[in-house]
């Protein structure tokens, strides 16, 4: 039952990556290929809702049954759409509107303070429930699509989680151009080069207060998105 899940899965794998044109580029201190931990909480920029699966899609065969990534169930949570993230991405849905239903209003940019906006609790109890039990996370701090060469300010549930398992590697993960794939209102992708760019991964330090810490794992992404595209200069 597992081969031909694993089989299944790669091959989705090389269709989701030849359908957006993607294009991996390590990013590390010695320039090798990506390191993707046994375990780990992968975070990353969000531009599109192509976000989750190119990640997902990027992963090795082995590791991706054991990566749970975190989805909105407005978005996600009913239909054929719940049915592929949740049956085939093994995605954890979670509610971003409390008691009410999703408006076009919770697209705008709502009040933080620089050291992020609080998770609801049942939220963070699910993930936290996740890595208790060996898998990993992908989630998107900023909590929704933004504009797709900025990065909006961390919600603070990224720092709880660390704060949780700090032992766990967070490795940061930088998406470019997928905004460009699947623009918000388009259904269908458009092929477009871009890029994943996965960094070494970094740990909550001692003593190191939640402002800190979302400020130093924002500014990765933050800094490689003001960077050179590589994926646009290898086509130049």
């Amino acid at each position: 039952m597992s081969k031909p899940s694993n089989l299944f899965k790669r091959g989705l794998s090389k269709t989701i990556l030849t359908a957006t044109g993607a294009n991996l580029v390590a990013q590390g201190d010695d320039g090798s290929e990506p390191y993707f931990p046994d375990q780990a909480i992968y975070y990353a920029n969000h531009s599109s809702h192509l976000d989750f699966l190119m990640l997902w899609a990027i992963m090795p065969a082995e590791l991706q049954p054991r990566v749970r990534p975190i989805a909105a169930d407005d978005y996600w949570g009913s239909g054929i759409r719940r049915s592929i993230a949740r049956g085939v991405f093994n995605a954890h849905l979670v509610q971003r509107y409390k008691d009410r239903p999703y408006t076009r209003a919770d697209e705008k940019s709502t009040v933080k303070t620089d050291s992020g906006s609080s998770p609801k609790q049942g939220q963070l109890a699910g993930m936290t429930t996740i890595l208790d039990e060996g898998d990993s996370l992908i989630i998107f701090p900023e909590g929704t699509r933004g504009p797709a060469d900025e990065v909006a300010t961390f919600h603070a549930g990224l720092y709880r989680l660390a704060q949780h398992a700090p032992h766990l590697p967070v490795v940061p993960v930088t998406l470019k151009n997928l905004g460009r794939v699947l623009p918000k209102g388009e259904l269908i992708p458009v092929p477009h080069l871009s890029t994943v760019v996965v960094h070494d991964p970094i740990y909550l330090q001692d003593h190191e207060t939640q402002e800190a810490f979302l400020n130093r794992a924002r500014s990765i992404i933050a800094e490689e998105l003001k960077a050179k595209d590589t994926a646009e200069g290898d086509t130049a």
